[in-house]
């Protein structure tokens, strides 16, 4: 029994650590998913084969992006999209452009991996 208890907590532990994984790479929720996946039919064409690579792109992205960036982001360029006076911060902040910066790659990743 000794020599099993060392074993024991090590694979407790293991797993633990497997589970923050697997929800921090899952920490997008499924209304952004789909709204993904829609915008990115929308650009590409409404059949199933693009549904499944838009799905993956996503996926991919969540792999590399933690939601709370990916909501940033999207925020930043919806902003940017509106224009005006008022949204020039968002145009010229350089967090802003890192963030944005951080999601066209995940994006440029993704479609590698999922549109090749």
């Amino acid at each position: 029994m000794r020599r099993w208890l060392p074993l024991s907590l090590c694979l407790l532990a293991g797993a633990a650590g497997a589970q923050n994984l697997a929800e921090r790479l899952n920490d997008y929720p499924t209304f952004a998913r789909a709204d993904y996946v829609f915008a990115c039919m929308a650009t590409n064409g409404q059949s199933r084969e693009v549904m499944q690579r838009c799905a993956c792109s996503i996926d991919e992205i969540a792999k590399i992006l933690p939601f709370e960036a990916y909501e940033k982001a999207e925020t930043v360029l919806s902003m940017q999209r509106v224009g005006g006076e008022r949204m020039a911060v968002f145009n010229s902040a350089a967090a802003a452009s890192g963030l944005v910066a951080d999601l066209r790659r995940a994006q440029a990743e993704a479609e590698i991996i999922c549109f090749r």
